[in-house]
């Protein structure tokens, strides 16, 4: 059902019109304010006979009753019985079906028409009559037989009101109303996928003219359109525009004619409504499109907002010459230059002496401060008209010569505006709510050199306008260059610090196409010494690393080992690892015998006490709640996925609190000295942390990526082990939500407790700075703020106009788990061997450019969408694990590159 072309953000005003394929539909709940008024009309003084004598639904009893004999209404109340029952067998298997049968049911193809809401319910009968397009026909009818059902004095029954009644609902039941609101009162949008198939199939044809015609990476003008402006304002800027088309208390109306002619570009010729206006001293002249004179932009009008740009406004005082042009085949020509030279439009007349009345009207309009030479001649009776030249051409000449008697007057005049004792100012520009002379096409037949053609040539100094135009070329150079160089300072300053300043080509180069291949890395293994390090992660940038060879590359390229080692020193690394890891794992586990042991004497304390009836210490209450009730306070943390911004500011209490408990702790555990691990484990804070973190390990390991085929009872099991040896040396922070998302590649890759342990503790360097502790949250979000909005100014732009999203907290869950749920587990080795390797290569934030590719992706989606907060974090969360992952590689290190650019002083 492609019912809408925009997803709506806000429930709308009544009659929210869309427009698909030249029909209108109507969103459904948006005549709820039609059917009460029909309903309050149709029971004005209803007869008791009518209306039921023990009915409480007057509409209802009436629909019965006109049913039994006009056979539209009668079809109406099959219908509504139908909605009825079905109704009332839907809430009858709702309360007697389980959550996994209604989820299982919702997310079916074939979906049930969803459940009626309280007001469908309640006007149901003019409802079912609208949406059928016959609720004017069935009002008709009862206007028509009104003295069966109504009194003398009711206003269905009166002559003049009920036909009106009747004729209203016409135009109503023209529409065609859709099914987009769902019984729990929330817009059904389009799925992510439909948005994507949507892009893909407008894309094709339009693919070459977004290439050609894409607005510069860097831009230094703002953009004056529709877009630059929130949808309030600019609908307040239309309304304003549109009511001073007309005579009012500031401005009075000199002139108004409706379809003079103006050809845009790539456009056909447009009707438009040409005006001249008075304001004090100042003249201003208007053209508007017929299209925007005939209705007002509003959200179902998005096709009409094109036309904006091509109104014109234009103050007279920047006016020096009017170029006129008779036609025989026309009502004239008349072409606007202003005092540097620049042409604007030529508005083409109607027949019928229309562009004498106008410069009639431009005459007495500039009195008395301003004139026109040559002036207009008074004819008596006749009003206005234009002088009387003769036409300079050899032709006439030559005639002249033969019959000095006859004289042709010349078809094409040049007027100059004078203001005596008033000198043009320089630099004005012509201003409006669109257009610029860019937005227009030129007639080359017009205006070429008219002056010559003419016995009166234009008296404003040829020179005077080349230097004018001179210096405003040099000037506005000049102040261009400025004003790059100021904003390329800038852009330095605030981003320099993201990229490496060695600029490294986005493609790749044919050697490194194929990626770290297997026959590379086998090369490197028998001449390490002498192989260059930053070849190989070169080679792994470009392309990753070979399927088969990931567990033996990984370690370098995590730290684990270091490049150059030989296999001595590889098994040296190992069995050190292997021996603290193992001491770890026997520290954390006689740890967890206490805490285990602790919580059955607690629960046996408890129920010794519950069954003597004793009272029990509020401490060991305290800590039995705290224990029971563990496992409820980490699912009650929400989804990164739904809500990034709470759980970003949840996570940062939630450790706050943690680590003042952990501040308790006085010294840590040495390795070996298992008397001071009996001292610790006895102190109350330091076992209730270790209690808490075990909690959580718990849950969350039972749940992570069960669905994944290594996810054995036995992986698992090794998943939980190295989590807690992990937390057991960095209590302090302690385990959050989302540290076995990051551990789990690793154990698919590795499948090595100890390597993965020490893989996973060098990771964790540098993600656990993205968890709320660490702070560097609110830096990714900062720096992805500068580079959208130096990068792409016009979707920095929607996102601030919707909502103001510019915070980026949509990106938390992508920046936390370095997009592991948004990826498939293929394609989340690929991305992360590359965030690896790309601080030698390119840039230690190579995360913020995949973030701008994920955006940049599907950018036109979101702008042609107008998506705030909420839709675009539905559009994501939909989108996971469904995106081509080495275009956005590709995409992201274009991004590098081109941030490397406007770094490069050259």
């Amino acid at each position: 059902m492609s019912t809408a072309n925009t997803l709506p953000t806000e429930p709308p005003s009544p009659y929210r019109l869309f427009h698909t394929h030249n029909v209108c539909y109507i969103l459904e709940d948006s005549a709820h304010l039609l059917q009460p008024a029909v309903e309050a009309c149709l029971g004005h003084m209803l007869k008791r006979r009518a209306a039921g004598f023990l009915r409480s639904d007057k509409t209802a009893a009436l629909f019965t009753k006109v049913g039994k004999v006009y056979d539209v209404a009668g079809d109406v109340c099959h219908k509504v019985q139908e909605q009825l029952n079905q109704q009332s067998e839907r809430s009858q298997s709702v309360s007697s079906s389980h959550e996994p049968l209604r989820r299982q049911a919702s997310s079916s193809s074939c979906r049930a028409p969803p459940p009626l809401s309280p007001q469908a319910v309640r006007h149901i009968w003019v409802r079912t009559a609208l949406f059928e397009k016959v609720l004017d026909k069935i009002i008709q009818h009862i206007v028509d037989n009104s003295s069966k059902y109504y009194e003398k004095e009711a206003l269905m029954h009166d002559p003049v009101y009920g036909p009106i009644l009747a004729a209203l609902l016409v135009g109503p039941c023209a529409l065609e109303y859709t099914k987009l609101k769902t019984s729990d009162h929330f817009w059904t949008d389009p799925s992510a996928n439909e948005l994507v198939q949507r892009h893909r199939i407008h894309g094709a044809h339009r693919s070459q003219e977004s290439t050609t015609g894409r607005r510069p990476a860097l831009g230094i003008r703002k953009r004056q359109s529709s877009g630059s402006m929130s949808e309030d304002r600019f609908a307040a800027s239309a309304r304003e525009y549109v009511e001073s088309l007309h005579q009012n208390s500031r401005t009075h109306l000199l002139y108004g004619k409706n379809n003079v002619l103006v050809q845009p570009k790539e456009m056909e010729v447009l009707r438009g409504y040409l005006s001249l206006h008075q304001s004090g001293d100042n003249l201003t002249l208007k053209w508007t499109p017929n299209q925007l004179i005939n209705g007002t932009l509003g959200d179902c009008d998005l096709e009409k907002s094109i036309y904006w740009d091509y109104a014109l406004t234009v103050p007279l005082r920047q006016i020096v010459c009017l170029h006129c042009h008779q036609r025989p085949d026309c009502g004239g020509t008349l072409v606007l230059v202003s005092q540097d030279g620049i042409q604007r439009p030529p508005l083409l007349f109607p027949p019928g002496g229309h562009l004498l009345a106008f410069l009639s009207c431009l005459e007495t309009g500039l009195l008395p401060r301003g004139q026109l030479e040559p002036p207009l001649w008074s004819q008596k009776g006749k009003g206005k008209v234009f002088p009387k030249l003769r036409k300079r051409s050899s032709t006439a000449r030559l005639l002249d010569q033969d019959r000095p008697g006859d004289e042709e007057t010349a078809a094409d005049y040049v007027f100059r505006i004078v203001y005596p004792g008033y000198h043009l100012s320089e630099g004005s520009e012509v201003t409006g709510l669109g257009g610029s002379p860019s937005s227009w096409q030129q007639s080359e037949s017009e205006c070429v050199s008219c002056s010559t053609s003419t016995n009166y040539s234009c008296v404003v100094p040829l020179k005077m306008l080349c230097q004018n135009m001179k210096r405003q070329i040099v000037s506005r150079a000049f102040y261009g260059w400025l004003a790059y160089c100021r904003h390329l300072s800038t852009v330095r300053t605030h981003l320099s610090a993201l990229v490496n300043h060695t600029i490294v080509p986005p493609d790749r180069p044919c050697e490194a196409s194929g990626g770290l291949s297997k026959e590379v890395w086998s090369k490197y293994q028998k001449d390490c010494k002498n192989y260059k390090e930053l070849e190989l992660l070169r080679l792994v940038y470009y392309g990753g690393v070979q399927h088969e060879i990931r567990k033996e590359v990984w370690p370098f390229l995590l730290g684990h080992y270091k490049f150059g080692m030989n296999k001595k020193d590889l098994s040296q690394v190992d069995a050190r690892v292997s021996e603290r890891y193992q001491q770890v794992v026997r520290e954390w586990k006689a740890c967890e015998l206490i805490v285990r042991q602790r919580e059955k004497e607690m629960q046996s304390a408890i129920f010794a006490k519950l069954s003597s009836g004793s009272s029990i210490d509020s401490h060991v209450l305290r800590l039995v709640h705290r224990d029971s009730t563990l496992s409820n306070e980490v699912g009650t943390q929400k989804e990164h996925a739904n809500t990034q911004h709470r759980t970003y500011r949840e996570h940062t209490e939630n450790t706050q609190v943690e680590h003042a408990n952990i501040q308790h702790r006085t010294h840590r555990v040495t390795q070996g000295e298992h008397a001071n691990i009996q001292h610790r484990t006895h102190r109350i804070e330091l076992l209730d942390t270790v209690a808490l973190n075990l909690h959580r390990i718990d849950k969350d390991v039972q749940r992570c990526d069960r669905n994944y085929y290594y996810f054995s009872t036995g992986n698992l099991e090794k998943l939980r082990n190295i989590m807690c040896s992990y937390v057991w040396e960095h209590l302090e922070t302690g385990y959050v939500q989302g540290m076995c998302d990051l551990l789990a590649p690793l154990m698919v890759i590795l499948d090595d407790e100890c390597l993965a342990y020490s893989c996973f503790t060098q990771l964790m360097k540098r993600m656990s700075q993205n968890f709320p502790n660490g702070g560097a949250m609110d830096t990714h979000f900062a720096n992805m703020r500068s580079l959208i909005q130096i990068l792409d100014s016009e979707l920095f732009e929607l996102m601030q106009q919707n909502g103001d999203y510019t915070h980026f907290y949509f990106c938390y869950r992508w920046f936390l788990l370095d997009f592991k749920r948004e990826l498939l587990y293929e394609d989340v080795f690929a991305v992360w061997e590359v965030i690896w390797v790309s601080p030698r290569v390119s840039s230690r934030h190579f995360v913020l450019f995949l973030a701008l590719a994920l955006v940049t992706v599907y950018r036109e989606i979101i702008i042609h969408n107008n998506m705030d907060f909420t839709d675009i974090i539905k559009f994501f969360n939909e989108m996971a694990e469904r995106h081509d992952v080495q275009n956005i590689l590709k995409i992201a290190r274009e991004l590098v590159h081109k941030v490397q650019s406007l770094m490069d002083p050259k």
